[in-house]
């Protein structure tokens, strides 16, 4: 088993689509690449910690690569947005990359490389590329957010949309 963290807005978002994929086992919702040493999501949201909400994702490479997991992550938020997602707005929600390996590192950077080479977006990726350090899974009310409250409006307006799109884009590698 191998692990990718990654951070691109709220993590209820990238929770619920990584969640789908065939090939991830577990799929935690936390906070890192801050200064604080028990991050708890008021703190975090108010830009106190220096965290991102940011998913951890454990899964089998023999299944699901590495680089599959970037083409999703990179296709689900806006990376071209420096500290923004939507209407959240800060620190906490800005894309990035918490490699645990180089080869994750090298990977990821020339994932970054040949979407800036071929313009896919309208404006530069600015996705940070960090070592991972210290994961704080976040409070339990926040794992597997959507499927215990798909009738909240915020997953109606902002999750339900990003899961159709990726289901349309993604149905190969979800799960049967």
């Amino acid at each position: 088993m191998e692990k990718a963290i990654f951070a691109g807005g709220c993590f209820w978002c990238l929770d619920t689509v990584f969640r789908k994929l065939e090939g991830v086992v577990e799929v935690v919702s936390g906070y890192t690449g801050g200064h604080a040493d028990a991050p708890d999501y008021h703190s975090v949201c108010e830009g106190l910690t220096g965290h991102a909400e940011a998913v951890a994702i454990t899964f089998d490479p023999d299944v699901i690569r590495y680089l599959d997991l970037l083409e999703i992550f990179f296709a689900i938020h806006d990376p071209t947005t420096l500290n923004r997602q939507g209407h959240d707005v800060g620190t906490q929600y800005r894309s990035a990359i918490f490699f645990t390996s180089e080869a994750q590192q090298q990977l990821a950077q020339r994932y970054i490389e040949q979407l800036n080479a071929k313009q896919i977006f309208s404006a530069p990726v600015v996705t940070e590329l960090t070592a991972a350090s210290a994961f704080f899974p976040a409070e339990v009310d926040h794992q597997n957010y959507f499927e215990n409250n798909s009738n909240m409006p915020y997953c109606h307006i902002v999750i339900a949309p990003k899961l159709r799109k990726f289901k349309e884009i993604f149905q190969d590698k979800l799960k049967k």
